[in-house]
Formats: C-alpha cells, sequence, structure tokens
C-alpha cells in the first residue's frame, strides 16, 4: 500500500510544483513598476498600464485586465485597451523577465515601486454601490460596465469601462496613503480633465464585512459615500 502511494505522489507532485513555481512567480511581481512611460499595478489576478506624462500633464494610454504566468511567459486576457479597443476580450501572451527589483516585460525596462506594501488597500476593487440621503443603492459587479480601482502598496489607478463593447469611459491614479482612516490620493494622471493633476484629496475610509467604504468629498467638492467590493 505504501510503495502504491508513493508511486502516486510522485505522478501528481510534479504538477503541484509547476502549480507552485506558477504561484510563485505571480507572488513576484505584486506591485507597481515605473518604466520612462507609464506605470503598471499588478495586484492578485488583475492589472493595469498606463503611459503619462505628469510634468506636460498629458495621458497617452492604458491597458489591463487579468493575468497569470505560466513558465516564463506573461499571460493576459485584457478587458481594456485605449491603444486599441478591438483587443478587449482576447488573449495575449509576453516574454518576461525579472531580476531582483527590474523587470523587462517586451523589451521595456520597469523599476519596482513597491511590492503590495504599506498600503491597507491592496488588491483590485469593483464599484458596488453608494449612499445617498442615507439610502444605499448597489450595482451587479458582473455587469459588462465595470469601474475598477487597482491599488498596490503605493499606487493606484482607476479605470471606467465597458467588457462588451470595449468601450472606454475615462481614468486616472497617482500615489496612495492610508494612514489611520483616513485614504489620501495623490493626483498624477486623469485622461478627462488634467487641470486635476497635481491634486490631492482624502477620504474617510473603512472595511466592513471585507466592502470598502469611501467616504468624504469628491474632486468637485461634492459629498460622497462609495462602497467597493473586492475582485
Amino acid at each position: 500500500m505504501n510503495s502504491i502511494v508513493y508511486i502516486i505522489c510522485l505522478l501528481i507532485l510534479p504538477g503541484l510544483s509547476t502549480l507552485d513555481k506558477g504561484q510563485q512567480k505571480m507572488k513576484d511581481l505584486q506591485g507597481a513598476w515605473k518604466s520612462e512611460v507609464g506605470v503598471i499595478i499588478f495586484t492578485g489576478n488583475y492589472f493595469a498600464y498606463a503611459e503619462f506624462n505628469a510634468e506636460s500633464r498629458e495621458f497617452k494610454g492604458t491597458l489591463g485586465g487579468s493575468w497569470s504566468i505560466k513558465d516564463n511567459l506573461l499571460k493576459q486576457l485584457l478587458e481594456f485597451n485605449t491603444f486599441d479597443n478591438t483587443t478587449v476580450g482576447q488573449n495575449f501572451n509576453e516574454i518576461y523577465d525579472l531580476s531582483d527589483d527590474r523587470l523587462t516585460i517586451d523589451n521595456q525596462l520597469f523599476m519596482r515601486i513597491d511590492n503590495g506594501s504599506p498600503g491597507k488597500l491592496n488588491g483590485a476593487w469593483l464599484f458596488a454601490g453608494r449612499k445617498q440621503d442615507g439610502e444605499l443603492t448597489t450595482r451587479d459587479t458582473d455587469h459588462p460596465r465595470k469601474t475598477m480601482k487597482i491599488l498596490s502598496g503605493k499606487r493606484f489607478q482607476w479605470i471606467a469601462y465597458n467588457t462588451e463593447t470595449g468601450e472606454f469611459f475615462g481614468t486616472g491614479g497617482g500615489t496612495y496613503t492610508t494612514i489611520g482612516a483616513k485614504y489620501t490620493e495623490n493626483i498624477d494622471f486623469f485622461s478627462r480633465d488634467n487641470t486635476r493633476i497635481g491634486a490631492s484629496l482624502s477620504f474617510d475610509f473603512e472595511l466592513i464585512d471585507g466592502l470598502w467604504h469611501h467616504q468624504g468629498l469628491n474632486s468637485r467638492g461634492e459629498p460622497m459615500y462609495e462602497i467597493w467590493s473586492k475582485r
């Protein structure tokens, strides 16, 4: 009986080893990375990449979706792509190389910004509802029209898009901090209105039953109370 168990383990373990290696490689990429032209955030199973120039206030484009690692390939399923929205819903494989804090993807060099810490909101979140006049209104996060906010330990990006039509509605991002119950965004790029670049917005936040409750004044000075659900 022991010999049979041993043989079964020999047959199964190589597959488990491959799975473990893939998961470890994904852990190694978690966080935010900066190149000369943009920033990419990997968190959980989702990523977002944005090209922008903070000095000239120019937003150039963004793409992202879900991702995984197999062998030395970075596998991507795009949910949005302003460079070419015909690629939404398609899979792409890119060779990558990781050496310490240097990441090369398709001959583009990125340097590590963070590894997913110290921010308390590291992850990909979908807009799930809001509270107005004391009344909570929720929305279906499985709907193709999505607003996603993806955060590493220090960087954030929000994106509004439609996975069914490939439509893109807007994005913005920059750095963030979570100190106590205060969440503060510092905006580096904004596709809709570059006059907001350089602004800092602070909000009260709380995690309740796995949901991110987010309240304060928006960039127009209007009160808001949003709820976000982790993907």
